[in-house]
């Protein structure tokens, strides 16, 4: 039989507070927002799910998870969606976000984002990097946070797909890397147009900075290799990062 249970009921600004991040740490959740993300966090992480949140009735795949019925206002008043969809997750926090230990299981491809500000850029590299079978993305403080609302909407529901650290010690995880063997690429308007880099690399360390301002020189002298995407100059100066990022990880995974 389908388990309808509802939960005891938590006061609507306690699901609000997941918006911020304090209130995401005192909680130790935050929310996937729309059916289709919902249905990605329950096929790819079933059990970090606490919560089904929902306007009306929900299909057979939530009844596992205890319900919290809410009016339509009420999911307005939650939602960071001008038009919510009638249902959102709540999930459990993975707990070495914001630290700077890197997990025992790191994985072959890594991605480094440096000071990237904008919520939709970093979700939709954190679900690109997903899609391109990379492991663990590390973010510097600067960058926006990967699980507040923006940004988790745009990883449509691959957030934790792959381990997440941001940390100011960013440097310190690049170094250890390096240590371990990983190769570290900077995506560079400087640097060489040379991809058949990124397909050869067994362990890879795949660094991309804002469009404002580029990589800082820390993270540029400690490369191994400044990759430039060719793009046509007289037309463009550069790319989008999401864009750059996406061309990057996806010749690293294309091999010929």
């Amino acid at each position: 039989m389908p388990d309808d249970r509802t939960t005891a009921l938590k006061p609507i600004k306690w699901y609000k507070n997941l918006a911020t991040r304090e209130g995401r740490l005192e909680a130790g959740a935050f929310l996937i927002e729309g059916d289709t993300a919902v249905k990605q966090m329950i096929s790819n992480n079933p059990d970090e799910i606490v919560e089904i949140v929902s306007t009306g009735a929900v299909s057979p795949l939530h009844h596992k998870y205890p319900k919290r019925p809410v009016t339509d206002r009420q999911l307005r008043s939650i939602c960071s969606s001008k038009t919510p969809q009638g249902i959102i997750a709540v999930v459990r926090l993975p707990l070495d976000t914001y630290s700077a230990r890197l997990p025992d299981g790191i994985g072959a491809k890594i991605l480094l984002l440096e000071d990237v500000q904008d919520p939709g850029n970093v979700g939709t590299l954190i679900r690109t990097a997903a899609a391109f079978d990379f492991s663990g993305v590390i973010l510097t403080e600067k960058c926006a946070d990967p699980l507040s609302p923006k940004c988790v909407q745009s990883t449509a529901g691959t957030v934790l797909s792959l381990w997440i650290r941001r940390t100011p010690r960013y440097l310190e995880l690049v170094e250890e890397l390096q240590h371990s063997g990983y190769f570290l690429v900077a995506a560079d308007l400087g640097g060489v147009v040379d991809p058949s880099l990124l397909q050869c690399q067994s362990k890879l360390l795949l660094a991309l900075g804002s469009e404002a301002s580029g990589l800082s020189d820390s993270v540029l002298n400690a490369s191994d290799h400044r990759l430039r995407i060719p793009t046509i100059r007289r037309k463009t100066e550069s790319l989008n990062v999401a864009a750059c990022g996406a061309i990057c990880m996806y010749l690293s995974h294309h091999k010929h």
